[in-house]
């Protein structure tokens, strides 16, 4: 399900007109958000889906916005697409769809992806600018459809949240273009080319009257609140609520209820529907009123013993206010797990993936064997009646031949096919009521004995392949125990555990580091990588910086990207910094000619530091700062620029007599540990074990060797966070813990 989606989804063009269905969940959903899990020392939420009742809040402040155009769509994490509306007047907001499990309106700020997804891409050609003209919840479904208009005819937005969610663009006869994912169900097929249609339809309750739920009930035998969550389509939350609120028992059993009963039931679910089904207030309830686990309703009813119940604007208010700041999060989120991907990460964590597919295949191998060596022995057991079918068709066989026998094949009850190719048959077992059941494989030519060695030796091959897997899973186990015992010495001498990466955080190809509350600075490391800073990293509001060196780093400090500290993982060793890769540095201004002159110092002196001036022995050294627009490829006529150089023009802000010395913390980013380069004030305020770094006699190889020796950090990292040229090393509880 995505309108909130997977990656590795696949869009193709369409000539004609377009429509996006988007799936919301179905109404059984429950509206418990629950607590939060420590996952590598991110708040991991607990999320449970939507319900009905939510959805058909959502629906009516969703249809606030008809007349909005949808701009842009992003997809900052594959469980998560953003379609940002903007209505005339209006500040943008923001429709976010979190996979299977909730859709919502939000203006927090979110950082995005530089490059967007196929999906956003396919979504900002069809849906950009394209006016949203209505919002449909189909019967009492957890499905949205948001109809818009555009110049190529009406485009619809449909989104499911059932399953594991999905979003569908159509045309405008519901013909699907492209699915998030593909897939096919007993009732449809949610494939390119295949007409859409909704999942089966269950009750309204909104349709109900007294003979109604009468005639439902009658056709029950279950207690109250599990008849009023299945049959008439509540869901357990509400069908408790519902019961509360009619005062009476939930155990009540169906058939003991009188018109009374059954009148107070209708009202109840009457008012219900009629409240969700209007703009009103949300309600965020919490077990009291500092507490973490939190759930949002539409209503003022409270779903629980003992809540206490915060009123806010609306539903979605309600839901962005437990779920804002972690949806936010999402790129964030996207960007680690790209870094810890199969095939790199944390050796305990390769095994641990390794151990459980191991355990998955013993598993399996000894369930399917189990299959097979019954099916052998059922046969043995059914000799008479499968020797009895397997002449039957011999004899047909040699009397009309194999094609002819085959299609007659489909009249017989214990038969199921015959495939003419390799001569065998697939027949039923009888049952223990003797009727056809269990089915298995037999040869036409063979033997009953021999098909049924067939089964025999499958089996045998499985359970060789489980006693395989089990002498692998203890290797396996065997290699995690000494990792752990070997990480466990390593964490007692201050040192972290190197991570194996298949991929780097974008700033780690070229020099980086840390300035001021953790903003961001990046530079080029040759030519190439100048280019690089400058045209896809220099942005509005940013600064320009240079040494006033020829053959310098030409060097951005971000605005808005950096670091900031997160919560201790509990995983690594004490004096580690857990800090998290951000796009929204607190008090960021519009433009960084404004930060404070002690930053732009800062910024200056690393920019230096990544200078020739550094291998050249200097004490000190010049730099400037200037805006992103005063830096061109542009020359005057008749001049050239080699790779890697800029003209500047205009006005610099210069700074003169800069101390040459960086510092180099140890800490974790984003989970990973890594050497944490930056200004000495930075670096000092923020880290709790670092180094501070000055030109000096050391080689650079000797000085990483001992910093990676110290800390167990990765040596060929610790060589690149350092400048160019020789070192010496001030110690701040680095180098000894």
């Amino acid at each position: 399900m995505r309108f909130v989606l997977n990656a590795g989804v696949h869009w193709r063009r369409f000539r004609g007109q377009w429509a996006v269905m988007l799936w919301c969940a179905h109404p059984t959903g429950s509206i418990f958000v629950g607590h939060r899990d420590r996952v590598r020392g991110a708040d991991m939420v607990s999320e449970i889906a939507m319900s009905a009742f939510d959805v058909a809040r959502v629906r009516v402040e969703l249809e606030q916005l008809v007349g909005a155009r949808a701009q842009k769509a992003y997809q900052p994490h594959y469980e998560q697409v953003v379609l940002r509306m903007k209505k005339s007047g209006s500040s943008p907001i923001d429709l976010v769809i979190v996979r299977g499990k909730r859709v919502y309106l939000s203006e927090r700020d979110r950082p995005m992806p530089q490059n967007p997804s196929s999906f956003a891409m396919t979504l900002r050609k069809y849906l950009g600018n394209a006016r949203l003209i209505g919002v449909l919840q189909i019967g009492f479904d957890r499905v949205l459809r948001l109809d818009f208009e555009h110049g190529r005819g009406k485009i619809s937005l449909v989104i499911e949240m059932f399953r594991d969610g999905n979003a569908i663009l159509v045309d405008h006869e519901d013909v699907i273009i492209q699915p998030l994912t593909s897939a096919a169900y007993s009732s449809r097929v949610l494939k390119r080319g295949e007409r859409y249609a909704p999942p089966p339809s269950a009750t309204d309750p909104r349709t109900l009257d007294e003979k109604g739920l009468s005639d439902l009930f009658r056709e029950g035998d279950r207690d109250l609140e599990r008849t009023l969550a299945g049959r008439v389509n509540l869901g357990r939350r509400y069908a408790e609520l519902v019961c509360r609120i009619s005062d009476i028992d939930p155990r009540s059993s169906i058939s003991d209820l009188g018109e009374k009963e059954l009148s107070s039931l209708i009202v109840t679910i009457q008012t219900l529907m009629e409240e969700s089904d209007r703009i009103g207030e949300g309600s965020v309830w919490s077990e009291h009123e500092e507490g973490s686990n939190k759930l949002f309703s539409p209503f003022t009813h409270s779903p629980g013993e003992g809540l206490v119940r915060e009123a806010v604007k609306s539903l979605c208010a309600a839901i962005d206010s437990i779920y804002g700041e972690y949806d936010a999060k999402a790129l964030a989120r996207r960007v680690e797990e790209a870094v810890l991907e199969e095939e790199g990460g944390r050796d305990d964590d390769r095994l641990a993936r390794r151990a459980h597919q191991q355990r998955e295949g013993i598993e399996s191998f000894v369930e399917e064997a189990s299959v097979f060596q019954k099916k052998g022995s059922s046969m043995l057991e059914e000799w008479v009646h499968l020797e009895e079918i397997r002449s039957q068709i011999e004899q047909q066989v040699s009397k009309v031949g194999w094609s002819l026998t085959s299609e007659q094949a489909s009249n017989s009850k214990w038969i199921s096919e015959i495939d003419p190719a390799s001569k065998n048959a697939k027949v039923l077992l009888p049952d223990s009521n003797g009727e056809p059941g269990q089915e298995v494989l037999i040869s036409i030519e063979g033997t009953v004995h021999q098909s049924a060695q067939d089964y025999f030796e499958r089996a045998h091959t499985l359970k060789a392949k489980a006693e395989g897997a089990r002498k692998a899973l203890q290797k396996t186990e065997s290699e995690q125990k000494k990792i752990s015992s070997k990480a466990e010495k390593e964490r007692n001498k201050g040192k972290v555990s190197s991570v194996r990466r298949t991929r780097r955080f974008w700033f780690e190809r070229y020099r980086w580091g840390i300035v001021g509350p953790g903003r961001l600075m990046v530079g080029g490391r040759d030519a190439r990588g100048n280019d690089a800073v400058v045209k896809k990293h220099l942005s509005t509001g940013d600064l320009y910086l240079h040494a006033d060196l020829h053959g310098a780093a030409s060097c951005a400090l971000k605005r808005v990207d950096g670091l900031e500290l997160g919560e201790d993982e509990g995983i690594v060793s004490e004096g580690v910094c857990n800090f998290r890769i951000v796009q929204s540095i607190d008090g960021a201004p519009e433009d960084l000619q404004m930060l404070p002159e002690d930053e732009k110092e800062e910024a200056a002196a690393l920019a230096a530091c990544w200078s020739r001036a550094w291998g050249a022995g200097s004490a000190a050294a010049t730099a400037f700062h200037v805006r992103p627009s005063q830096v061109s490829k542009a020359t005057e006529s008749g001049e050239a620029l080699g790779r890697g150089s800029f003209v500047v023009r205009g006005n610099r802000g210069w700074h003169r007599d800069l101390v040459l010395k960086m510092a180099i913390g140890l800490g974790t980013v984003n989970g990973i540990p890594m050497p944490v380069p930056g200004s000495v004030s930075a670096i000092g305020n923020l880290c709790d074990r670092w180094v501070e770094i000055t030109p000096g006699r050391e080689k650079k190889e000797d000085v990483a060797r001992r910093i990676s020796k110290a800390t167990g950090l990765d040596h060929g990292e610790v060589l690149a966070a350092l400048p160019s040229g020789n070192c010496d090393l001030m110690d701040h509880g680095l180098l000894k813990a």
